[in-house]
């Protein structure tokens, strides 16, 4: 997994609140009384623009030092700013019409003149992104590989075939029989260097495992399911954002999405793989890549990011709040890592101590100077991710520097090498949103993200925060997603039959002989939503272009569904839970999600509390230094809010 060079300010040693929802609505409101077309922009509403490690350079700057930066524009540019763009000194890197992003190298003093014009919607510098890093078995991906056909005869070969997944990664080493097909071609089918190298293997070595994480076979061993990706005969398409060494900028990761975006469908490309990240400062409403992964989420392209691997402080302490970006974007499916123990049973599986956990604690400050944090739930779910056996490339820097990562196995086309991180678990999903689409090519992105989390397992003793909706369960998404039918469309009416049989499936996994029940619920961005209606019933919040977010109210402190967009029979939740090992739930209230805190307000400061027993009775929460955050709270589930009261769930 990519790890962030520098950490987004403010986080601390835990971070377990979750956003005030009601303000932002509020200040949306007041925003809409605004004149349409205000004379001039003031000092407040220019910084509110610039990303505050940006404006911080500015401060520090003499004004001529330069910066890459990332505009965004949210109309054509004016012949104003294009004069300032062409001023001496000012170097135009780039160009992204998918996402109306201009890359520039510019004297740092220019930077609050751009941000007075009107179309200029965000300036962000081009932060660096940086590379760390028996699975079909446990995930019961060798269950589902062969399916009856649901119309007529015969069987499904269930390999991934037909869909294409985008690698952005460090390159491909095509040559490795891993990823090659049954007449010994390449399934790599396009590649492309955006990081200025000019070249296309992999010299890192991170790529070739996380393509072959998410597509190797087993033509190295012959051994079925030992070193086989989830998505075997699925073709590849390495576009190269990191470089030699593992680093890469977010203005090239951009340019490799925009280019999905104009020619991905020639090379059927249906997923996108991300185990790579940025820091996670700017909200999601205004980082670029956050907004990138939306553009692609709503022309039908499944995204899937890595959480990150800042799970833990220098000395082993669990740390919440470190999701790193693209992984805050909502739309994303944000996956944390699993430690199985190498085992296939799933009884024994915990949370991997370096996955990040969330709240997201990106944010954006507004027009009054008010900083408001997303605090979005994150991952939404988790899968392995620890000493991971798949493809080694050739020479690769990460086994030279490491030899002890070297596993063996053969020749230099058939050499595996172990890693550890979201990396690995990132294109685990991946691969399984492939096996998904070729089994019901008309699956939204939403529905994907829907069925993933709906038919997951909750690992005992580990909350969402960690675990989004809980482990990854190969056999129920494939089984699930190839009986939603095939004829939805935008005008489906809502509460349709959603599933082309009567009979729901069996919420019900066994794999290895550990048999578990599904999650049967969704993580929402702010609390989670459970019920069988949600997969027998047609959601519009499965259409294309639609959030789960989108159709979730707050009301009086109470977490409602927009009955537009949701049919009866699911339950909003007001709480974050605790697992149990039963569905998504059923475990212990960790905190309320509709009775929320001001942001701002952060428990733990200078106290390490243990996971899962944050609110215990009597304990003393947050910072000693405040009043408000001081107070010690007894008799269970009662919580502390920003204004020094006490709120009962």
């Amino acid at each position: 997994m990519v790890k962030v060079k520098r950490r987004a300010p403010g986080i601390l040693t835990v971070i377990v609140l979750l956003s005030l929802l009601l303000s932002l609505f509020l200040t949306a409101g007041a925003g809409a009384s605004s004149p349409a077309a205000p004379a001039a922009e003031s000092s407040q509403e220019r910084n509110s623009k610039v990303s505050t490690d940006l404006a911080a350079r500015v401060k520090q700057s003499d004004g001529d030092e330069l910066a890459t930066v990332i505009l965004q524009l949210n109309a054509q540019p004016s012949g104003q700013l294009n004069a300032l763009l062409r001023r001496e000194g000012v170097r135009i890197k780039g160009r992204l019409s998918s996402f109306n992003v201009t890359v520039a190298e510019l004297p740092l003093r220019l930077i609050d003149e751009l941000a007075s014009f009107e179309e200029v919607e965000a300036i962000t510098p081009d932060r660096q992104v940086e590379s760390k890093g028996h699975v079909t078995s446990t995930t019961g991906a060798e269950l589902v590989r062969t399916l009856p056909a649901l119309k007529g005869n015969g069987t499904i070969n269930v390999d991934g075939s037909g869909i294409g997944i985008a690698v952005l990664d460090s390159g491909i080493y095509a040559d490795h029989l891993a990823l090659t097909d049954a007449a010994g071609g390449k399934r790599t089918t396009f590649t492309k260097d955006f990081t200025g190298e000019n070249r296309t293997d992999d010299p890192y070595g991170h790529g070739t495992h996380v393509a072959s994480a998410a597509a190797g076979n087993d033509r190295t061993t012959g051994q079925t399911a030992i070193y086989t990706g989830l998505a075997p005969n699925a073709t590849l398409v390495s576009l190269r954002v990191l470089d030699s060494n593992g680093k890469g900028q977010v203005s090239s990761v951009l340019a490799a999405l925009d280019w999905v975006m104009k020619s991905g469908s020639r090379y059927k490309i249906r997923v996108v793989n991300l185990s790579l990240g940025a820091p996670a400062i700017d909200s999601y409403r205004i980082d670029p890549l956050c907004k990138a992964v939306r553009s692609l989420f709503n022309a039908g392209i499944v995204v899937v990011a890595a959480a990150g691997n800042d799970g833990r402080d220098d000395k082993g302490n669990k740390i919440y709040g470190r999701i790193h970006s693209p992984g805050n974007e909502p739309s994303a499916i944000t996956v944390g890592a699993t430690n199985t123990f190498g085992t296939d049973a799933r009884g024994d599986d915990v949370i991997a101590t370096y996955s990040s956990r969330g709240p997201t604690r990106s944010y954006y400050t507004d027009a009054s100077g008010v900083v408001r944090y997303d605090n979005v739930i994150k991952p939404d779910l988790v899968a392995p991710g620890n000493k991971i056996i798949y493809a080694e490339a050739l020479n690769n820097y990460l086994v030279t520097s490491y030899p002890s990562l070297d596993a063996g196995r053969g020749g230099d086309t058939k050499r595996m090498m172990y890693m550890s991180g979201t990396s690995v678990s990132s294109p685990v999903v991946a691969g399984t949103a492939a096996l998904m689409l070729q089994v019901n090519p008309s699956l939204t992105p939403g529905l994907v993200k829907m069925i993933l989390m709906y038919t997951a397992q909750p690992i005992a003793g580990a909350n969402v925060l960690e675990q989004g909706a809980g482990q990854l369960n190969v056999e129920g998404a494939v089984r699930l997603a190839q009986m939603v039918r095939t004829d939805l469309r935008a005008n489906t009416p809502l509460g349709s039959a959603l599933l082309v049989t009567k009979t729901a499936p069996t919420p019900q996994t066994t794999i290895a002989g550990y048999s578990f029940p599904w999650a049967q619920g969704i993580v929402l961005n702010y609390g989670y939503a459970t019920g069988a209606s949600l997969i027998n019933k047609y959601q519009k919040v499965y259409g294309a272009g639609i959030l789960f977010s989108d159709g979730i109210l707050l009301r009086d402190g109470v977490v409602i569904g927009d009955s537009n967009l949701f049919s009866d029979g699911i339950l909003f939740s007001d709480g974050v839970v605790m697992g149990d090992g039963g569905m998504m739930g059923s475990g212990t209230l960790m905190m309320s999600a509709g009775i929320l805190f001001s942001d701002g307000i952060l428990f733990s400061d200078g106290i390490l509390f243990s996971d899962g027993i944050l609110f215990s009775d009597g304990v003393v929460m947050g910072d000693h230094t405040t009043a408000a955050n001081s107070t010690t709270f007894s008799g269970k589930n009662v919580l502390a809010n920003g204004d020094n009261t006490a709120c009962m769930k």
